[in-house]
């Protein structure tokens, strides 16, 4: 389905019956990433896999201020809104655990459980962010001018996705596939707008999370894992499980082990 939300349109697929599970895709991703797991889940749930903007079949304005955390986050909030969800359980990954995230920070009271995948708080000082907006912006301008394909080649081989060649090629091709459906003006501006370096901190704001929260990173993923392990210290309600046998894609690499973990800690009476 297409809804529009301050002023852009974004894609969602939504099924299933219950309490809603909102899921968030990483970058370079859509909401077809969660599609292995949707028909299990929507049984017990009811599913909103969104394209966040600038990927997949919603909207890719050409400003980057548009794809700010700030503006994403109340596009989520305008989403529920139309579809009549007050709460929702949210799983986010990576980017998109990013995102889950800042919304349990500025918006609690409409997520009731809290999973990340493979993410963080962003980046504790202004010249870490500094320096990561510079390499975010040359890197856009690279996808600008060269193109997605360019981009899609290059992104898959870099060092945080080195366990994913491990899986079989049919699974790598599908990835591929999917990452080249994306536009060159969303990936650039989602860079430029809710990279890494331009998003507000919120390390400083772990400690006021009110939900539950369950952490998870595969062990082959050392920079995530040891995020992981120093947000769990950080937050009152928050269990981690690192995967063995995974790196940063963890629900591909890992699905069945990723499955247990999601669906244990919703059905997990946390009050």
């Amino acid at each position: 389905m297409r809804v529009e939300v301050n002023g852009v349109t974004l894609h969602a697929e939504v099924s299933g019956r219950g309490e809603p599970l909102l899921l968030l895709h990483g970058f370079t991703g859509s909401s077809a990433n969660w599609e292995p797991f949707i028909p299990a889940w929507s049984r017990r749930y009811r599913v909103i896999a969104v394209d966040i903007i600038g990927h997949g079949e919603s909207d890719a304005p050409p400003d980057a201020s548009r794809y700010s955390m700030e503006h994403a986050v109340k596009d989520l909030t305008g989403l529920m809104d139309k579809l009549g969800i007050g709460t929702a359980a949210v799983l986010g990954y990576s980017m998109g655990g990013r995102l889950a995230l800042s919304l349990a920070v500025l918006e609690p009271a409409r997520v009731s459980k809290l999973i990340l995948e493979s993410s963080s708080p962003g980046l504790a000082s202004p010249e870490e962010r500094a320096e990561r907006v510079k390499r975010d912006e040359e890197l856009a301008g690279r996808i600008e001018r060269e193109g997605v394909e360019w981009f899609v080649s290059y992104w898959e081989n870099i060092p945080l996705f080195e366990s994913v060649k491990r899986l079989p090629e049919n699974v790598r091709e599908r990835i591929r596939r999917q990452r080249l459906r994306n536009r060159a003006a969303g990936l650039a501006n989602s860079l430029r707008g809710m990279g890494t370096g331009a998003q507000t901190s919120w390390w400083d704001r772990l400690s006021d999370l009110p939900m539950p929260v369950q952490l998870i990173a595969g062990e082959w993923d050392e920079k995530f894992d040891a995020i992981a392990r120093r947000m769990k210290e950080l937050i009152p309600r928050c269990l981690y499980t690192p995967v063995a046998h995974a790196g940063h894609m963890v629900h591909v690499e890992q699905a069945r082990i990723f499955d247990k973990i999601v669906m244990d800690f919703l059905r997990e009476d946390l009050s």
